[in-house]
């Protein structure tokens, strides 16, 4: 069958060779393992059981995690090996099961998510270029959904993503995920059960995309939204060569961008410090969780 489940809509036939997003129609999974970085409701004192997939349907040129996007690595793993990768993070104590770049494996995620019942929430992590008819085979599946709103212009979206029509598909995707799950709700120990929290990384010399992205947000969602506004862009790869993203972001366009977004109203936002723009913070992709098969 021909793939049409994201907006790339390459009709590529996934049995017999690679989609735009580099895989096929098997799991690939690079890492499987508690992470702590995420937003302090994701990620608590246990971590976030996250399950980095191999491949993307977008491909950014700064993408941090460029051997996994880029280059599809991983492993391939089937249904019920995906379903003991679960089981492993689960024993472990950790808070959820976050599905890092997911999109392309929607329809066999949803088909895994309706056999397994996850006794802990399930997040979907996605770059929100996604098509919101797609998302919608997720309802029930899902309990809390992080995607990002990259880009509000086509202008940045065609030269850093090669997609200009990703704010189109971005915004239809997140009014669908708000739709099925609404504002973050949390148990008496501050840890996300439910919701969407909506996330932009500022890129340095576009701060105007994250106010954008943001007024959007207020008034097409709420000002009671969870937002994340992230700081921890690193050039990566092509990046290195393409002012004005060849440096990390200065302290005076973030507070510009900081002081914006309170002004909009938002009640629930999450700031990053400066340190956070460090690989240090950059997963370890070696097949943690996934070898062990």
């Amino acid at each position: 069958m021909k793939c049409s489940v994201c907006p790339r809509n390459c009709s590529a036939e996934r049995n017999i060779n690679r989609g735009i997003c580099g895989v096929g129609e098997s799991f690939k999974v690079a890492r499987a393992a508690p992470h702590f970085w995420e937003e302090p409701c994701i990620s608590g004192e246990k971590g976030s059981g996250t399950v980095f997939f191999s491949g993307c349907n977008l491909g950014c040129v700064y993408c941090q995690n460029f051997e996994v996007s880029h280059d599809a690595f991983g492993k391939e793993v089937n249904e019920k090996e995906l379903m003991k990768i679960f089981d492993n993070l689960i024993q472990k104590g950790v808070h959820n099961l976050n599905l890092v770049t997911p999109t392309h494996y929607a329809p066999m995620l949803a088909s895994v998510l309706s056999e397994y019942k996850s006794p802990v929430p399930v997040i979907w992590n996605s770059s929100g270029y996604e098509k919101s008819e797609t998302l919608k085979m997720l309802e029930g599946l899902v309990d809390i959904y992080l995607p990002d709103i990259k880009y509000f212009d086509s202008a940045p979206a065609k030269k850093y993503s090669d997609a200009e029509d990703y704010f189109d598909y971005a915004s239809s995707a997140v009014l669908e995920m708000y739709r099925q799950v609404g504002d973050i709700e949390t148990d008496e120990n501050g840890i996300a059960k439910k919701g969407i929290i909506v996330r932009h990384m500022v890129l340095p010399g576009n701060i105007s995309q994250a106010v954008k992205v943001f007024s959007w947000v207020a008034e097409n969602l709420s000002t009671e939204t969870h937002i994340s506004v992230m700081r921890q862009y690193t050039p990566f790869g092509k990046a290195k060569e393409m002012p004005p993203i060849d440096r990390k972001l200065s302290s005076r366009e973030y507070k510009i961008v900081k002081d914006k977004i309170l002004a909009l109203g938002f009640e629930n936002c999450y700031f990053q410090c400066k340190e956070s723009s460090t690989e240090n913070y950059i997963p370890n992709f070696n097949l943690e969780g996934v070898d062990l098969l």
